[in-house]
């Protein structure tokens, strides 16, 4: 059965490309309304923003989604990995400003919140994604991949001339709660030299050594080190989750990443929904809905994950 919040829970902080403080309510919606954004700034225009695919513009570092009328809401990708990993399929997002806060830099904030709030079922069944033959796209040496399988898995490889990263791969079946105990807390990353760069055009302005890992060679620079010695591999995966999130359905299939980014994900579904021949939509029965996911947990499975606020 399709899923939403059982009551709103809220978020608080700093994005992190505009630096600006922002608060994100996320309320219980009704079967089949999927996920929206609703800019609670915004008057005179079209303030809801759909959380899907074909409202993505693609810009650097971040999944930035975007309605007919220009109003945008960027950093999606932790909190739709978050709704994605526990199971919420239905949600209204109310934020007051453009970008989804960066809290710990991690989704691991966004599930704490969720499941410590809990869901409930809605009488509809969840309609998933399931892909039917390979579909495949590159952009240089990056790669990303969709092939079938009766479930959603994620294989990454990522390679980084900095030895403090490194070459790194994991793989993934997403049932069993797998994101959050596997993922969700894993940061977002980047090397001392990036974010001098950022800096200097203006970019990652809410970055710190509090919401970011930052390496610079073979030296973890943020304190209290890394979460887990291949926490780099594993938040790629976290943000490949959230953005095929956006799909509109679950995935029933194999993801394969290849040094991949929000930018190649996001072409990626673009090119399944170009061909039909590739996918179809299902009516998930009880056992197909057991493996999604955030089926099954609960919360005794984030002891020891932030809280909201």
């Amino acid at each position: 059965m399709q899923t939403t919040i059982k009551s709103a829970v809220s978020f608080s902080g700093v994005g992190l490309h505009t630096g600006q403080m922002a608060r994100v309510t996320v309320l219980p919606a009704s079967a089949e309304y999927g996920i929206w954004f609703r800019r609670t700034d915004i008057d005179g225009v079209d303030s809801m923003v759909p959380a899907r695919w074909d409202a993505v513009d693609q810009v650097p570092l971040c999944t930035r989604l975007v309605n007919g009328s220009g109003v945008s809401v960027s950093t999606v990708e932790h909190l739709m990995a978050a709704l994605a990993g526990c199971g919420i399929h239905n949600a209204l997002i109310e934020i007051d400003g453009p970008e989804v806060p960066i809290l710990d830099g991690s989704a691991a904030p966004f599930v704490a919140g969720l499941l410590n709030r809990g869901t409930r079922s809605l009488r509809a069944p969840v309609r998933a994604i399931r892909i039917l033959e390979p579909v495949e796209v590159h952009n240089g040496a990056a790669l990303a991949r969709l092939d079938p399988a009766d479930a959603l898995e994620i294989d990454f490889r990522i390679d980084f001339a900095d030895a403090a990263i490194g070459v790194q791969t994991k793989k993934l079946h997403m049932a069993n709660g797998a994101f959050v105990r596997e993922l969700c807390n894993s940061r977002t990353f980047c090397r001392q030299s990036d974010v001098t760069a950022m800096h200097q055009s203006g970019l990652a302005l809410g970055g710190t050594l509090e919401n970011a890992v930052v390496v610079d060679g073979d030296r973890v620079v943020s304190p209290g080190g890394l979460r887990h010695a291949d926490e780099a591999v594993r938040h790629k995966m976290l943000d490949a989750l959230g953005d095929l999130a956006l799909a509109s359905g679950p995935i029933l299939g194999r993801y394969t990443g290849v040094r991949a980014g929000h930018a190649l994900t996001n072409t990626l579904l673009r090119t399944l929904f170009a061909r039909p021949q590739a996918y179809r939509v299902v009516l998930c029965d009880a056992a197909a809905t057991a493996l999604l996911p955030g089926m099954g947990v609960s919360r005794a499975d984030i002891a020891g994950l932030p809280r909201a606020a």
